[in-house]
């Protein structure tokens, strides 16, 4: 019996063509694109494990105490050890309410950006291929929406969602909101993307192979031009996760985002806001600072798998 299964064999072969490739070349000799990495691996594990990564648990009303409150970081002449970072208006640990908050904030962002993705790449795939009146129709729905500011149509859909959703149920729903009008405001992008990589795609003679064996239309999109296009989507998408964080901040900064019990990133900064010019500059600073790591972070990975992706830089 052999000493390597098949199993390892493979393995160890995939591990090795890993290792070999450009991608990895290219990773391994970049300074700051591994600190990048580094970076965004610790916010969302951290935002992954929070109950366990977090000191404590800042919203769970059974553990706060007004007494800690506008407590200083712990290396100011009246901070503690306790709170590292500080506390808020209402006690809490302020790095807790960052890690918490960053998970928030990373599950909008990121289930926005899929959402846009699913959308729009589904949306560019049917114009690119089939042409005619869908293209039309599908290239003009997204030339009108990319004339409007993504913020506004975001904040569109948020209006129209609290009319139609009952008071009781707008905070259970309010990440849900977050999420469509986020993925909706940003779909365009990613649809024109796709129709122009599918434009080329459906000319080439494996496309053309295909139809002549009688292939259905369907199963040569997402057979054989969808992961060619897939190049850039996903180039696309890593730089849209930091735009989709942002937007979210943003709109959870104007009181249009998740609810009180749920804070984010953007809402811990807009509560720090109001204590800013009191004195108690850390409760909006490090929720700020994090928030920009973070969206730095996401975009250097973005620009270096874009130049990697790109055979002209090879």
């Amino acid at each position: 019996m052999s000493d390597n299964p098949l199993g390892v064999t493979r393995s160890e072969s995939l591990l090795q063509r890993i290792l070999d490739s450009d991608i990895y070349y290219s990773f391994s000799h970049s300074p700051i694109t591994i600190l990048s990495a580094v970076v965004t691996a610790i916010f969302f594990l951290s935002a992954a494990f929070a109950p366990w990564v977090a000191p404590h648990n800042p919203f769970d009303p059974a553990t706060l105490d007004l007494l800690d409150a506008f407590t200083p970081p712990a290396w100011e002449a009246d901070g503690t050890s306790k709170f590292l970072l500080g506390t808020d208006d209402q006690g809490r640990d302020i790095l807790s309410t960052i890690i918490y908050g960053s998970r928030v904030s990373l599950i909008v962002g990121f289930s926005a950006v899929l959402f846009s993705v699913v959308l729009g790449v589904g949306l560019g795939l049917l114009a690119g291929y089939l042409g005619g009146w869908i293209d039309s129709i599908v290239m003009r729905l997204a030339d009108v929406q990319l004339t409007i500011p993504a913020i506004l149509v975001a904040l569109m859909i948020d209006g129209v969602a609290r009319i139609l959703v009952p008071v009781h149920l707008r905070d259970v729903v309010a990440i849900y909101v977050l999420i469509l009008a986020i993925g909706v405001s940003d779909w365009p992008r990613y649809a024109r993307v796709t129709r122009g990589a599918a434009l080329v795609e459906r000319n080439k003679e494996y496309v053309s192979a295909a139809r002549v064996i009688g292939v259905h239309p369907i199963k040569i999109m997402l057979r054989h031009v969808l992961p060619n296009v897939m190049g850039p989507v996903l180039v696309l998408a890593t730089i849209g996760l930091a735009l989709a964080i942002i937007t979210e901040a943003t709109l959870s900064f104007l009181g249009v985002g998740v609810p009180p019990t749920q804070p984010s990133l953007g809402t811990l900064i807009r509560i720090g806001n109001n204590f800013l010019f009191s004195g108690e500059w850390w409760i909006t600073l490090f929720p700020s600072v994090a928030l920009v790591i973070l969206v730095l972070a996401v975009n250097l990975l973005g620009d270096w798998l874009r130049d990697a992706l790109n055979p002209k830089l090879r």
